[in-house]
């Protein structure tokens, strides 16, 4: 009995480490295979281990086996230096075969160059640190080593392309295919130590092409023609010198593995060779001509009729290019035909309309394109040439729209001088000043007389120009020149971009008082406006189509404008209106300003104090030059109402105080500023400031007196007691009645532990609201008002934080007898009081001391029943019956 006692016991065990074992199943896996590898490239099989017991750092051992039942061959251990074969010890030992290790349960074999007796079955095994076995020790992948047929066999290229044609790349890529892999071929280009891939495609058979040639693959610029026997080919369309490099073909055999990952298996580069790109402008050409006369010679021609020039471009890829075409007439485009075929006509270019005669744009052959000017007059003289500018297209034209272009070169003809035979008008302009302002902000008239007029044509008109040019030191751009605007010979007024504003607001005016006589008039002059000042008077006529084109143009001598500019000034004095002799009174003062140079002004008042002369400046009130008022930041929000701030007269304003208390004592005074406006619109410009004398609140007034006392019945306690202080103020003098009597009560505390900080914890205002702010310690705060002049602060759940020096700050108010205005009386600081919290040893270590008593006797306990139970289960002796003493009875038993 007592037998089968122990194995029911020795069972129970061995179930138990059955199930602990049972939850972890070591695992040993390693690159899933089969695994194709070419022979000379290098090769890498991981393996790891999971779910194990032991040590955290796991070793591994590599074996081999030609053939899945052959004789395994040790090949490298990560724990024992003598583990290799003597076949495989001399790789080892070079470094050929290694074994690397990348985590605490993972590993990595390495082999580098793999030879084709490597090929076989390869085991990685992991001896046993687990407490129960359980699991797989070890995991087989298949290693098939094949010979390096990989071929890459480009043909070179052309070393010399014509800018805009096309560049084929062919590439020949082949292998033997005795095991189930695939090819990739990469075109590259290679600029200096830089190479860029173009193309890569494979081995999927999908293609991918280089970051900076996605685009241009995407516009068909790049196009990939497989061809057979391995033979592909990549096309580039319209190369330019940006296409310039020496270009590589790469072959690349892979092959993939169950996992779903593609390994590269080995690969080959080629160098194709070097291409360079001939620049389009090396042969591009151009040539202006006329039909009437030579190059060299000038083209007389007479108003009304009609100019015609051809322009001739040759190139040696001419085909390839897409030309703008553009003329130009002294230096300026006057008509374009766009890559498109688009005319896009700039005769207009200056902002006159009918400046020129009307030319037109025609490609009449390849290369060759005619202008035609009819109608010209004096202003289609000139210098002309034209101007080709070749573009070629980047890649080919997707189905979605067009290519994009890039300009290949710019070339313009040797000029042709045109000249137009025709009697210009003449006539004599007097600029002189109508009205001259002796200081800034009074008018200014300026007129420009036309006499002396001969060979106007019929129908003609006159238009005139205004320009202004500063005195030195005058403005931030000195001695500049500035248009002021024109009158063309529609009567259009032309606004130049400084005085724009101005003409439209009717500050400046421009105007023909006279078919002769023109006039510019500044409503308000300011200093800026001081400087010269010319009149350009311009001839319009008629021509054939019956436009305005400008026939002659003639400048007036310079007029000045100038007078000798005086500062500013400004004086503010204030006085008093009425004073306030005792508190509750009204007090009001006027504050008066005097000008000189300054013409109309608005005013800003800012009414400022202090309460001595060395005390910081306070801002009451400010009126804005618009009228605005607003309130300082010194003001008190309840009191508003009691301040006011007016203008009183063109140049006086008024400010008064009602019921004054002892807290307005002080100086006050006036902060005037004097502003202007340039023009009617504008924002106001400061010109100067000043202050007045300053004026004082001096009254007196017999208050009561007060004072402050603070007192704790115990300054220490235990932590979680109530700690009570009272602050207690008392009145002397002529002490008002309670109900006309109040206090603001702050509680702050200073904490002496880690340097002295001092933080309010409470506070009471004078109308009985308690405000608490936020602490550092778990104990509540509660103040409460036992009479009139007593407030105690609570403390309860006292901690250690809470130890430290308390003190009360308070501020009475009271009902002034005299004025009936609630004062405020100076604040009172009472003494400190220091509060100890102290340590209770015996509450601290109580509780522990009981657990740490009932854990022991309860484990005792057990330890006792435990005993027992393993008594009676395994240690007690089996009874039996003892023989009988009588001899013969037991021999006759036996």
């Amino acid at each position: 009995m007592r037998g089968t006692k122990m194995e029911n016991c020795l069972f129970t065990v061995a179930f138990g480490l059955l199930m602990l074992g049972g939850c972890l199943a070591r695992v040993v896996t390693v690159s899933p295979g089969p695994l194709i590898r070419v022979e000379g490239q290098p090769v890498s099989i991981r393996c790891d281990v999971n779910d194990y017991g032991g040590p955290r750092e796991q070793d591994f051992e590599w074996m081999m086996s030609r053939d899945t039942n052959g004789q395994r061959i040790k090949i490298i251990s990560t724990f024992d230096a003598s583990y290799s074969h003597p076949s495989l010890s001399k790789r080892v030992a070079s470094g050929d075969i290694s074994v690397v290790r990348l985590l605490d349960n993972e590993v990595e074999l390495k082999i580098a160059e793999v030879k084709a007796l490597d090929a076989g079955f390869y085991w990685c095994q992991t001896p046993s640190t687990d407490s129960v076995i359980s699991g797989n020790y070890e995991a087989q992948v298949q290693l098939t080593v094949i010979p390096n047929t990989l071929k890459v066999s480009p043909q070179t290229p052309p070393s010399v392309v014509p800018e805009g044609s096309d560049l084929t790349l062919s590439c020949n890529v082949t292998r033997e295919l005795t095991h189930p892999t695939y090819l990739s071929v990469t075109w590259s280009v290679k600029r200096g130590a830089t190479s860029e891939d173009i193309l890569i495609f494979g081995p999927q058979g999908d293609v991918v092409a280089g970051p900076k040639f996605a685009r241009r693959y995407a516009d068909g610029g790049i196009r990939l023609v497989p061809g057979k026997n391995g033979l592909f080919e990549l096309v580039i369309s319209r190369v330019t010198s940006s296409d310039e490099g020496i270009y590589e073909c790469n072959g690349t055999e892979w092959t993939h593995e169950k996992a779903g990952k593609w390994i590269k298996i080995v690969e080959s580069t080629r160098e194709m060779g070097t291409v360079s790109v001939t620049p389009t402008g090396q042969s591009l050409s151009v040539k202006a001509s006329s039909s009437s006369s030579p190059s060299s010679a000038a083209l007389l021609l007479s108003p009304g009729n009609t100019l015609t020039l051809l322009c001739s471009v040759a190139a040696d890829n001419l085909p390839a290019l897409a030309l703008e075409v553009t003329w130009l007439a002294d230096g300026r485009d006057i008509i374009t035909m766009e890559r498109s075929g688009v005319v896009v006509s700039n005769a207009s270019s200056s902002g006159v309309q009918g400046k020129r005669g009307q030319a037109s744009l025609e490609r009449t052959g390849a290369g060759e394109y005619r202008l035609a000017v009819r109608g010209v007059s004096g202003e289609d003289a000139g210098v002309y040439a034209c101007r080709i500018r070749a573009f070629i297209e980047k890649g080919g034209r997707s189905a979605g729209g067009g290519g994009r272009w890039h300009m290949a070169a710019e070339k313009t003809s040797s000029p042709l001088t045109v000249k137009v035979s025709q009697i210009k008008p003449s006539f004599t302009l007097t600029l002189e000043p109508i009205l001259n302002a002796q200081m800034t902000a009074e008018p200014t008239e300026l007129a420009c007389h036309v006499t002396n007029i001969t060979h106007l044509p019929l129908g003609g008109r006159l238009g005139v120009s205004w320009e202004h040019t500063t005195l030195p030191g005058i403005g931030d751009d000195p001695q500049a020149s500035h248009h002021i605007g024109s009158l063309d010979g529609h009567g259009n007024l032309l606004p130049g971009a400084m005085y724009s504003d101005r003409l439209k607001s009717g500050a400046l005016s421009l105007t023909r008082v006279q078919p002769n006589t023109f006039k510019l008039r500044f409503l308000r002059t300011q200093e800026i406006d001081m400087g010269q000042y010319v009149c350009t008077v311009s001839a319009w006529s008629v021509n054939s189509q019956g436009d305005l084109v400008k026939a002659a143009e003639h400048q007036s001598s310079p007029q000045t404008v100038q007078w000798v500019t005086k500062r500013p000034s400004l004086n503010v004095v204030a006085k008093h209106i009425r004073e306030a002799s005792v508190g509750g009174a009204t007090f009001e003062m006027s504050c008066t300003v005097a000008t000189e140079n300054l013409g109309e002004v608005g005013y800003s008042v800012l009414i400022q104090s202090q309460d001595s002369l060395e005390s910081s400046v306070r801002t009451i009130m400010t009126l804005s030059p618009d009228n605005v008022l607003q309130h300082g930041g010194a003001t008190d929000p309840n009191r508003r109402d009691s301040l006011v701030l007016t203008k009183s007269g063109p140049t006086e304003f008024r400010f008064r105080l009602a019921g004054v208390q002892l807290s307005d004592r002080g100086y006050y005074w006036c902060d005037i500023t004097a502003w202007t406006k340039q023009q009617p619109g504008q924002a106001w410009t400061r010109s100067t400031s000043a202050e007045s004398n300053k004026i004082k609140i001096d009254f007196q007034e017999n208050g009561p007196s007060f004072s402050i006392a603070i007192q704790s019945d115990v300054s220490s306690v235990y932590p979680w007691e109530t700690a009570k202080m009272e602050c207690s103020l008392s009145v002397s003098g002529s002490s008002p009645k309670t109900d006309d009597l109040a206090y603001e009560v702050r509680w702050l505390f200073t904490r002496l532990r880690g340097g002295e900080t001092t933080i309010q914890v409470a506070s009471v205002d004078r109308f009985g609201v308690l405000r608490r702010e936020a602490r550092n310690s778990s104990s509540d705060i509660s103040i409460e008002r036992k009479d009139t002049h007593t407030y105690m602060l609570n403390i309860h759940g006292t901690q250690d934080s809470d130890s430290g020096e308390y003190h009360c700050i308070a501020t009475p108010w009271y009902l002034s007898a005299s004025t009936g205005a609630w004062t405020q009386a100076g604040e009172l600081t009472s003494p400190r009081i220091f509060l100890t919290v102290r340590f209770a040893v015996w509450e601290s270590l109580k509780l522990p001391l009981l657990y740490g008593v009932s854990a022991s006797i309860g484990v005792g306990l057990f330890s006792l029943v435990l005993g027992l139970v393993c008594a009676q289960c395994c240690c007690r002796n089996t009874t039996h019956t003892p023989r009988s003493r009588n001899k013969l009875m037991d021999l006759e038993m036996d």
